[in-house]
């Protein structure tokens, strides 16, 4: 990709688990991350950095651990946090904010991916370039 001509965006991300385990934060995380890179056409290259949140109900596992075990992730900056626990907020809900070059220039040719319950956070994307 042209770094020069292509663009640095800002793409989001989420996805629930049915529970706080260890296995299902990674298996969801790494669904997520993949489903991002795919639906963007990006390359390993051209993510800059990824930051996670999770909600205060998940606290079994460190998701960006799952992305780091990808050798090809392996120095990628990565970090988590805690979500602000807003009251009647989606529960056992992993955020991500993918920071990357972008082969288009337009943000309305970004697609964001909201899978599962999490696609109700962004109705105005609906069908539009929602996951």
């Amino acid at each position: 990709m042209d770094y020069q001509t292509n663009p640095m965006r800002g793409i989001r991300g989420a996805i629930t688990v049915e529970r706080d385990n260890a296995n299902e934060i990674a298996a969801a995380t790494l669904l997520l991350f993949e489903t991002m890179m795919e639906k963007n056409q990006l390359e390993p290259d051209d993510v800059t950095a990824v930051f996670i949140t999770v909600t205060h109900d998940l606290k079994s596992a460190f998701p960006a651990r799952s992305i780091r075990k990808i050798e090809k992730y392996r120095f990628l900056p990565l970090m988590c946090a805690q979500e602000i626990p807003v009251e009647g907020a989606i529960k056992r809900c992993i955020r991500l904010m993918m920071i990357a070059f972008c082969p288009s220039a337009s943000q309305d040719a970004i697609r964001h991916v909201y899978l599962g319950e999490t696609q109700k956070l962004r109705m105005d994307l609906k069908g539009e370039n929602n996951g």
